[in-house]
């Protein structure tokens, strides 16, 4: 081997990044590899959800983001498409200090955290690595070959992590089965300027429309636009000033604030998909965040879940190392740990993008009175709630929930939460 480590990272994504910080700090050596030449740039939308904020500053990460890059926003209104309020959602029902939603300017979170791990581990992480093959030795994983400046270098370690997305390099090479689904509809993310500072998101629902308005720092605001992948090309022919008018007519009171939309520079897309794949374990290898499970943004939980993710697999790689087993079957707590909270987000945001999305216009009289229930029953708002911030575990809805959301059956708990949920 050209170099040995204990953990092989390939991703220095959300999940990968955490990992690498981690395992440093834990003292278990490790290399991160990253295919592209340096940190990530470009527009991307962030919010970062109270788990993710809780993770970052267990680690110290969270009190050295910029304050002038993220904008805590407490309340989210959902609206239907025209304007009518639906529902109010209060991030000040979760227990303090985390109550509230950080939304991000592009990619802050990520280079504070790659920053940090530079420091921690300045060897550690190489950028513009090409991922060629993994290295076995009888059926175990015993490390990988890339190529690093040109060079073909073999690289050893005790465990290889496959961190590097939903297309993911490491699990394919495993021979992992995956299902991997690919929605019909993505979403269109613009970056605007408010007239003035607002402080509170918004979220228009309609039939196939979903926009979505959330206020970050500095009166830059995000949009997110849902439109399918074979559309964007109409989209952008038919121009900025028609998709202008057509946020106009969702979401009439913002006008002035779609007026800052001028060029298609301020725009980015991201598609969007779900992975399940059938293990995430193999003797000497692990794939975690969206090379494990990608899921659709409307569970809000894709980096953060990746950060779980990171946490969770270090104590089972500081025990692994602890006891000198490096197998599937230890690495397998792992994916115990954590296959049930990642497979109820995935249900619960298809659940979402079914209802949510839908052009079906009883299936959304449905949605509607869904969420104007919700706007008089706390319980079930919290129970959303706490599944969308990362606090919760289990499905937000049983079935007896079902039938009191759609107002159905009366909720004598309406007003029943727990003791720490009261707004603050």
């Amino acid at each position: 081997m050209d170099l040995q480590t204990d953990i092989l990272i390939i991703g220095a994504g959300g999940g990968g990044a955490v990992l690498g910080l981690i395992l440093a700090r834990k003292g278990i050596s490790s290399i991160v590899l990253e295919q592209a030449s340096g940190p990530p740039q470009g527009l991307r939308g962030e919010i970062l959800q109270p788990n993710g904020q809780k993770i970052l500053h267990d680690l110290g990460v969270l009190e050295q983001l910029p304050i002038q890059a993220y904008n805590p926003v407490r309340y989210f209104h959902f609206r239907r498409s025209g304007g009518r309020r639906l529902c109010t959602i209060d991030y000040a029902m979760l227990p303090p200090p985390f109550n509230r939603a950080l939304v991000m300017w592009p990619h802050v979170v990520h280079h504070t955290i790659l920053d940090c791990l530079g420091k921690e581990n300045p060897k550690g992480l190489r950028y513009g690595v090409t991922f060629r093959s993994l290295l076995r030795k009888d059926q175990a994983i015993v490390g990988v070959e890339a190529d690093i400046g040109g060079a073909s270098i073999k690289i050893g370690a005790h465990v290889v992590v496959g961190a590097d997305g939903p297309f993911s390099q490491v699990r394919g090479a495993l021979g992992i089965p995956t299902a991997l689904h690919r929605y019909k509809d993505s979403y269109l993310i613009v970056m605007l300027e408010s007239p003035g500072q607002l402080e509170e998101a918004q979220y228009y629902v309609g039939q196939k429309t979903i926009l979505g308005i959330f206020p970050a720092a500095g009166q830059k605001v995000y949009a997110f636009y849902m439109v399918s992948s074979d559309y964007l090309t109409q989209l952008k022919a038919d121009g900025v000033p028609a998709l202008r008018k057509t946020w106009k007519t969702i979401a009439p009171d913002l006008g002035p604030l779609f007026d800052s939309f001028v060029d298609w520079n301020q725009t980015a897309y991201m598609g969007t998909g779900r992975v399940r794949a059938k293990t995430w374990v193999h003797d000497g290898a692990v794939v975690m965040g969206d090379a494990a499970h990608g899921m659709n943004p409307h569970a809000s939980q894709g980096r953060m879940q990746a950060m779980v993710d990171a946490v969770t697999l270090a104590q089972v790689l500081e025990a692994c190392q602890r006891t000198g087993n490096w197998s599937a079957t230890a690495l397998k707590t792992f994916e115990i740990q954590r296959r049930p909270h990642v497979t109820m987000l995935q249900r619960l945001a298809d659940e979402e993008v079914f209802f949510w999305n839908t052009g079906n216009p009883l299936l959304g009289m449905l949605r509607d009175r869904v969420f104007s229930t919700m706007d008089k029953n706390p319980r079930l708002q919290y129970q959303v709630l706490s599944a969308t911030a990362g606090l919760r575990t289990t499905s937000p809805f049983g079935w007896m929930d079902r039938f009191q959301a759609a107002g159905l059956l009366p909720d004598p708990r309406a007003h029943q939460v727990p003791g720490h949920a009261q707004p603050a």
